[in-house]
């Protein structure tokens, strides 16, 4: 829709984690080099942390691209809310395996089968766990028995999950301590800086055919955008989309301040919902605020009557 006014090529703000835009900074290229070491390597498993929109998930993309070059198998399971059977069937039914009427035993023996014959002809086989953060004790349990498929050399299944800060505390329990000392190599990612912010919209527009993101977004709009999404990569993509349809409707060929400012609003991002207990919650809690207040007022008048004599006593009656 706004493509033409801005005279771009494609959508520069997707949100869909496409490869392409990948914007590199320190911290993305350590984390995807670390990750694509950690399976080329054969370390066996590697963790992937960051804040919810950090870029994730278009890491992961990004390392399967690389893989592919390599006659790399790859198992990749995005929806980790699954038992220990599901999970084991998903993985196998990915490699291409059968899993009709197969115990979880029988899964494990075929798999375990799988990764020998790949082993044998020096290819990589590995296993992306994406939102891992969801996946319960029990399926982190199985995980850890994955990485037990090995020969006297090396792992057989290279595992990568990736997930929330909320990962790593589940790594580090008491639990699963055992799970955590098999972690070879962890990384994380961390939101933009405002010079990155603007080089990261840069680079995009830049793809999008547009020559600077200074010729669409003035400087001020910019440090808006850095503001409202604090560096956030997912947030800055949704705040310009949506700034730049709304310049467009305006007929605005630069995006002022106040186009995000009303963007930020209309997005609700400064708003965070308190979940009450209950209905009836947040009205008893009030009227039993209300009491306490009443009878800590009531309990210093009597106080202030004793101290001034009985002339002021019965005031309250």
């Amino acid at each position: 829709m706004y493509k033409s006014f801005y005279k771009l090529q494609r959508n520069p703000f997707e949100i869909t984690p496409d490869p392409s835009f990948l914007f590199p900074t320190t911290r993305h290229n350590e984390a995807l080099a670390s990750l694509y070491y950690g399976v080329t390597a054969h370390r066996g498993f590697v963790v992937l942390t960051g804040e919810v929109g950090t870029g994730k998930t278009l890491i992961l993309r990004s390392l399967l691209g690389l893989l592919q070059r390599r006659d790399v198998a790859f198992a990749l399971i995005f929806n980790p809310t699954l038992s220990p059977l599901e999970f084991m069937r998903y993985i196998a039914g990915d490699f291409g395996l059968p899993v009709t009427g197969k115990a979880k035993d029988e899964l494990i023996h075929v798999l375990n089968g799988f990764l020998l014959q790949r082993h044998e002809k020096g290819l990589t086989t590995i296993l992306v766990v994406d939102e891992a953060h969801h996946l319960s004790a029990e399926i982190l349990e199985e995980i850890r028995l994955l990485t037990n498929l090995e020969t006297s050399q090396q792992k057989l299944l290279q595992i990568v999950l990736a997930g929330q800060p909320e990962l790593d505390q589940k790594l580090d329990s008491q639990e699963l301590r055992q799970l955590k000392q098999r972690i070879a190599l962890r990384c994380h990612l961390d939101a933009l800086s405002p010079n990155e912010t603007r080089e990261y919209m840069g680079r995009r527009l830049k793809i999008a055919g547009a020559p600077a993101a200074g010729e669409i977004f003035s400087g001020p709009a910019i440090e808006a955008v850095f503001r409202h999404s604090r560096g956030i990569p997912r947030l800055v993509n949704t705040i310009c989309e949506n700034a730049l349809l709304s310049g467009y409707a305006k007929n605005a060929a630069t995006i002022t301040p106040e186009i995000i400012d009303g963007v930020a609003r209309d997005l609700r991002l400064g708003v965070v919902a308190v979940e009450p207990k209950n209905n009836g919650g947040a009205w008893l809690s009030k009227e039993r605020e209300q009491n306490e207040l009443l009878l800590a007022v009531k309990t210093l008048l009597e106080v202030h009557d004793r101290l001034l004599g009985p002339e002021t006593k019965g005031r309250l009656q």
